[in-house]
């Protein structure tokens, strides 16, 4: 019995937009993608210009968000996968967004 391995090509991003609820990917194959931002709770907790500064990175796999320290594969979007960031890791970069924040209001 022969069995043959099916290759699956992952599409690629082409455009991101962010609103405030949610995150739409359009895809190399004409797909549009969008899932709940909540899914990724540093973009839910990010400035609307902080969501929007993005970068497209490895050649369009991934989505990398500078001013919030955010990658998130294309590969996940379409697995249905959350940010798998631990909460322990969420609460430290909140408080410390907090503290800029702070420091950039009281100047």
């Amino acid at each position: 019995m022969n069995i043959s391995a099916i290759e699956i090509e992952i599409p690629k991003a082409e455009d991101v937009r962010v609103t405030k609820d949610t995150l739409s990917v359009d895809l190399s194959d004409g797909r549009t993608i969008s899932v709940p931002l909540e899914w990724f709770p540093r973009s839910v907790h990010a400035t609307p210009e902080e969501r929007n500064n993005w970068r497209l990175i490895g050649r369009g796999h991934g989505i990398h968000w500078k001013d919030i320290v955010e990658d998130i594969s294309v590969e996940g979007l379409l697995a249905g996968r959350p940010s798998g960031e631990s909460q322990q890791s969420f609460k430290k970069w909140l408080n410390q967004e907090r503290s800029r924040l702070t420091k950039y209001t009281s100047a």
